[in-house]
């Protein structure tokens, strides 16, 4: 069952360079605007989300429990905005390999901490030298990745 959630997670990396992509071409036909393309793309995935979790779930008595959460719990739907905003901005700036780099590092960053601490009610798991080392590794991996033409020239 492990091996099914990696090909998942795996899946699901393999998606975001494609969304970066296609959503920064939405962008461009919408005059340019990042917005217009991010709300558009949130829209599409909404509108998918809602018949299969109508279809799949009780979806409206699920629902009714949303009202009784704390604030912070529904700030997924924003954070999430923020990100398919950024990508769309930054994929054309940076290139989609460097966009993605840096994101990445952003994210293992902020996972360490959320694991290390315990936060956001997620179990705590000590980082280890070994995990520093690998963020640091990563980290000239982004260095050389992103500018290595012009330093080895």
């Amino acid at each position: 069952m492990f091996a099914l959630y990696l090909l998942i997670a795996l899946s699901a990396g393999l998606a975001l360079p494609i969304q970066a992509a296609v959503n920064s071409r939405l962008a461009a036909a919408a005059g340019g605007e990042t917005l217009v393309a991010t709300f558009v793309s949130f829209a599409v995935g909404t509108l998918f989300l809602f018949f299969a979790a109508w279809a799949k779930t009780d979806l409206f008595g699920h629902l009714a429990t949303v009202g009784q959460q704390p604030w912070w719990k529904l700030s997924g739907g924003l954070l999430g905005s923020l990100f398919v905003f950024t990508t769309i901005l930054l994929a054309p700036k940076l290139g989609v390999a460097n966009m993605l780099f840096v994101i990445i590092i952003g994210q293992l960053t902020a996972a360490a901490i959320i694991d290390h601490f315990g936060l956001i009610g997620m179990a705590a798991r000590e980082i280890s030298f070994s995990k520093l080392l690998g963020l640091g590794i990563m980290g000239i991996g982004l260095a050389v990745f992103s500018f290595g033409d012009k330093i080895l020239k």
